[in-house]
């Protein structure tokens, strides 16, 4: 079953348009969504929770038709946005008191185990937790009425790397039943060569890729090399080309792998990271 279904889904700004994207996702698998910022993943996310009208297009979230099944979806799909700030002054406890009263499978158990894996203290204000704390009592929160599906925005921004690292395992955790998936944008790519099955690029609010990851990195090459080896045939392939004192450096299409190895190249296989420098840098 297909946990999220998106449709040429569309939104236009003055000076922004998210165009035709489409995503799928089947249950038991974590997609990481990367893309640099301002390249449409929070208007993405939002429109696919229909917290911003979108201009065209459909969304399925576990089955359910989105915004005509809202209330229904959103008990079954649990999110977490940047930048979401509950009432600072109200203390844990209470803000959670009255966030469950919206959902119709609230798990205080889970709630309580998650709390106390994340060392959230009931009592403490919002406004006293620090930017990391926020993130994981947000997790806490959207985790704990048994969503199929998380969508989250930035999870790991703002958390150390060790902290990181045990959200990471709590996602595989997660979807280890099959039943489960996730959805979750961040530049830190590190996080995603950790846990995800699949990647989707976004650029300039249109899908450059959506494939499994390690088919999405293996369709490139890393390559570098020195100046006069490079003819006018290598460079028009060559994304993101980075010249300096010693040589250059950029990214190939795994398709020309044969160009750079005539040429001499030293070829390696590229990091999610060093992907997006290039894409980025093009």
């Amino acid at each position: 079953m297909n946990l999220i279904e998106i449709r040429g889904l569309c939104k236009n700004f003055e000076t922004f348009k998210l165009q035709n994207v489409d995503i799928t996702l089947e249950e038991g698998y974590i997609m990481g969504f990367i893309g640099r910022n301002g390249a449409g993943k929070s208007t993405t996310i939002k429109t696919t929770l229909n917290l911003m009208n979108s201009d065209g297009g459909t969304v399925k979230l576990c089955g359910l038709e989105m915004p005509k099944d809202e209330i229904e979806i959103k008990n079954q799909v649990g999110y977490v946005l940047g930048g979401v700030d509950f009432y600072p002054e109200a203390k844990i406890g209470h803000i959670t008191n009255v966030t469950k009263s919206f959902y119709r499978e609230w798990n205080e158990s889970l709630y309580k185990e998650l709390c106390d894996r994340f060392e959230i203290d009931q009592n403490k204000k919002f406004k006293q937790l620090s930017a990391g704390m926020k993130v994981k009592y947000s997790l806490a929160i959207a985790m704990s009425h048994n969503p199929k599906l998380l969508i989250l925005d930035e999870p790991t921004s703002g958390l150390d790397p060790a902290a990181r690292d045990d959200l990471v395992l709590l996602f595989q955790e997660f979807i280890e039943d099959g039943k489960h998936s996730i959805l979750f944008s961040t530049h830190i790519t590190s996080d995603l060569e950790k846990c995800a099955d699949y990647i989707t690029y976004i650029k300039q609010g249109q899908i450059l890729a959506s494939a499994d990851k390690d088919t999405f990195r293996t369709s490139y090459i890393s390559v570098a090399g020195k100046k006069d080896q490079l003819t006018p045939e290598a460079q028009s392939k060559i994304i993101g080309l980075h010249e300096h004192q010693l040589g250059f450096e950029g990214l190939m299409k795994s398709e020309d792998k044969a160009l750079a190895s005539a040429g001499g190249f030293e070829i390696s296989e590229p990091s999610l990271e060093d992907i997006m420098i290039h894409i980025e840098r093009r």
